[in-house]
């Protein structure tokens, strides 16, 4: 039976967490350092480590007999969290510094896909003000402006004309909105069609996909708004055909491990190609994401069957070749709810009424969130996800709305059409 621990506190570490739980082979499972709803789950312990110091992290692992490590965020996997833990023994799932360089840096993202022949968005790279305006003049408008580093997935701008895209480089460049995230920033030609998420885990040869899933950016009903770290996703994501499903298998993914491993960095871990899908059914690599996405993770632990530590230790060891993935048939649909103002400034401190009214029916995964004597309140932009199982998927868009009718903190604020897409 394993020991293992999650590090993390979102939303997609309670959902990682909560499936480690489940396994069959998981004695105990720790979080570092959690939330109030991992806080909740009995077969849960957070701990309350300094993920940032892998040392304290490394002694913790050493002294509980910890298993397998598996990392959320993607700041600790650009630190170096996997190789520090790597060397002293223990057995972490995620990428090598050097890889993680595949989210860590667009430019890095870019450079490699063209290099390799993987299909993506045009696009120039700059570091320079007058440079970018000059290329942004030859460009047809709408445009996409992306901070090079981590921007909490926040840096990237659709600049709808030349005036709005120049103001963008300025705020990046310029005036550093961004930090050294886009102290280097990619113009990109604006793609047109369907996203999808196509999340595998991945073993530096080998992978098995996880369920297809579709995430909602924007923060408004119809997709409009600021972008966000998402509002909801559901799964599987019917634009994700079998032709196509085979079109990524070989040209996106098993390209880039190839590719990868070429390059003398085979990734190990949650891989995550955010792709856009054309009219023509011909799909492009948006992004690259070296962990689980956020909110999508919920859907698809919500139907993951098969045990997560089994699948990571397989991948860590080289042999995931031997495994398979079971998953639960049904449509799995996930809401998020946010404090009002988010992604910019909002409250934090409102605590939350209704939990306690949610049945087995739905799970509810707890992001935003803190606890303050006996209550729940809430703790960050996203705050909760409300995930629901049904044979259709209107059923499960159904059933997850009348839980989250039934929670509230009076500053809630949440998307009514997630799944719209496919519905």
């Amino acid at each position: 039976m394993n020991r293992v621990l999650v590090i993390g506190s979102g939303g997609r570490e309670h959902a990682l967490a909560w499936r480690l739980s489940q396994s069959s082979t998981v004695e105990k499972t720790f979080v570092a350092p959690g939330n109030a709803g991992t806080a909740l789950e009995s077969a849960i312990e957070n701990v309350g480590l300094d993920t940032t110091d892998f040392p304290q992290v490394i002694e913790f692992c050493q002294e509980k007999d910890i298993a397998l490590v598996v990392v959320g965020p993607e700041q600790p996997l650009v630190d170096g969290m996997v190789d520090t833990l790597a060397e002293a023994g223990i057995a972490c799932f995620g990428p090598s510094a050097q890889a993680a360089q595949l989210e860590g840096s667009k430019a890095f993202a870019k450079d490699f896909l063209q290099r390799h022949n993987i299909p993506t968005a045009t696009y120039g790279e700059f570091t320079d003000v007058v440079a970018a305006h000059d290329y942004l003049t030859k460009q047809s408008f709408p445009i996409v402006i992306k901070a090079d580093g981590l921007a909490a997935g926040k840096g990237v701008v659709i600049a709808e004309d030349l005036a709005q895209a120049k103001d963008t480089v300025e705020d990046m460049l310029e005036a550093n909105k961004f930090g050294d995230a886009g102290s280097r920033i990619i113009i990109e030609e604006f793609l047109v069609g369907e996203e999808a998420s196509y999340i595998v885990v991945a073993d530096g040869k080998n992978f098995i996909p996880m369920a297809t899933s579709q995430d909602h950016k924007a923060r408004d009903n119809g997709d409009v708004g600021p972008n966000t770290g998402g509002m909801g996703a559901y799964s599987p994501a019917p634009v994700v055909t079998p032709v196509i499903d085979q079109q990524v298998a070989e040209k996106v993914i098993q390209a880039t491990l190839d590719g990868m491993a070429k390059d003398g960095m085979p990734f190990t871990g949650f891989l995550y190609a955010g792709l856009m899908i054309d009219a023509r059914g011909q799909a492009k690599v948006l992004e690259f994401n070296v962990r689980f996405g956020d909110p999508e993770t919920q859907p698809i632990m919500t139907r993951l069957q098969s045990n997560l530590d089994e699948l990571c230790l397989a991948a860590i060891n080289g042999k995931l070749d031997t495994m398979v993935c079971k998953w639960d048939k049904r449509y799995a649909l996930g809401v998020v709810m946010a404090e009002k103002g988010y992604p910019f400034s909002y409250a934090k401190g409102n605590p939350i009424q209704g939990l306690d009214t949610i049945d087995g029916e739905v799970k509810v995964f707890h992001a935003g969130t803190a606890n303050q004597g006996d209550e729940t309140v809430t703790s960050g932009g996203r705050v909760l996800c409300v995930c629901a199982l049904a044979d259709e998927l209107q059923a499960a868009q159904k059933k997850a709305y009348q839980a989250v009718k039934k929670i509230s903190w009076g500053s809630e604020y949440y998307r009514t059409d997630i799944g719209f897409k496919a519905l």
